[in-house]
């Protein structure tokens, strides 16, 4: 499984987050490559809802619907990894 198309619209959002580490997406880097494991993927599925919320332009919406899709897939699958890979 993976996501090719919201590469730009992720990236965007994701600048919204504290750049401190006080939330799991916001470790997430879009110019290295980031790694969650199946713990970390569940966590960050917890923020999913209020990013969710701050989105009004619908590519940003779909660029976040789609990391829920990943990282519930990846919380649901005992020994499995999500990559962010960046360019």
């Amino acid at each position: 499984m993976g996501s090719y198309d919201h590469g730009n619209a992720l990236a965007e959002v994701l600048t919204w987050l504290p750049n401190d580490g006080s939330t799991k997406l916001s470790l997430i880097d879009p110019w290295r490559d980031t790694l969650f494991n199946e713990q970390e993927a569940e966590v960050a599925l917890k923020e999913i809802p209020d990013l969710l919320q701050r989105c009004s332009d619908p590519r940003h919406a779909a660029a976040v619907q789609d990391l829920e899709q990943l990282l519930r897939a990846c919380s649901r699958t005992p020994g499995s990894y999500l990559w962010f890979m960046s360019d």
